[in-house]
């Protein structure tokens, strides 16, 4: 006879386990079909998460190749081997495959933060660290730049229609986890009493933004200025000075935050 799983109320004096009748008692051989069905599932679940993965990282790849607003559904398709339909099984559409890339690039730029900040280091120190590398990471991928401003060109609720909520959790984390160092750099200046700020997460996120700004300022590597009024002139702006700049920026506003 094969081993067998019991389901019973307690016996004993009229007692029953609460919520459930003696016609709930069931018995399951072992192996069942609900054990090999859940075997089914958890594989299919990886199978998911690997086809998601692979998903993504073409999204990435041609990304950092051609460029955001080159990067078509098709392409993407293309790389993994799928036809588009298999895309829009995975992700609710281009919007979310865009957010959920940034998160990839939202984690690597997170590691680069917390490796150049030290908590030894001053508060104006870490502050300017942690700028300079934000600075080097969206020269490196401007790929990352055009995403976030993307993302961030659509209104709060619409993007919200557009993107699954798990999508939009991942997303929130991986911008809290970039910007938790900032965050944390600026309210040990405030405790030292050299920054001057009422609202600690306001400001790191200021800083965000303003660093994807100047960030893609420095990718059009011009600067517009007026000559004489009413004439405009326009000369050419380095990434180093931008950089310069952005680092600089990120302490004033920090000093001198109220």
């Amino acid at each position: 006879m094969s081993r067998v799983h019991v389901v019973v109320a307690q016996a004993g004096s009229g007692d029953r386990m609460p919520g459930r009748s003696m016609a709930a008692m069931t018995l399951q051989p072992a192996g069942s079909s609900s054990e090999n069905g859940d075997g089914r599932r958890t594989a299919a679940a990886a199978r998911r998460r690997r086809r998601e993965k692979e998903i993504l990282d073409a999204t990435r790849s041609l990304f950092d190749a051609r460029g955001v607003r080159d990067a078509q559904i098709e392409d993407i398709a293309r790389a993994v081997g799928v036809n588009r339909a298999i895309i829009y099984r995975h992700f609710t559409g281009k919007e979310e495959l865009f957010a959920l890339a940034l998160v990839g690039y939202l984690e690597q730029l997170a590691e680069r933060l917390y490796d150049a900040d030290s908590g030894d280091a001053t508060p104006e120190q870490r502050l300017r660290a942690i700028t300079g590398a934000f600075v080097d990471y969206g020269l490196k991928y401007p790929a990352f730049v055009d995403c976030a401003l993307t993302i961030m060109r659509r209104p709060g609720p619409e993007l919200l229609d557009e993107v699954s909520e798990g999508a939009m959790y991942r997303l929130g984390r991986g911008i809290a986890t970039c910007l938790a160092p900032v965050a944390d750099a600026i309210q040990a200046g405030v405790d030292a009493g050299v920054f001057h700020t009422d609202d600690v997460h306001l400001l790191a996120n200021t800083l965000y933004a303003s660093g994807l700004g100047g960030l893609q300022l420095a990718r059009v590597g011009l600067l517009v200025r007026e000559m004489a009024p009413g004439v405009p002139t326009v000369a050419t702006l380095s990434a180093a000075r931008v950089k310069e700049h952005l680092i600089a920026s990120s302490v004033a506003m920090a000093v001198g935050a109220g």
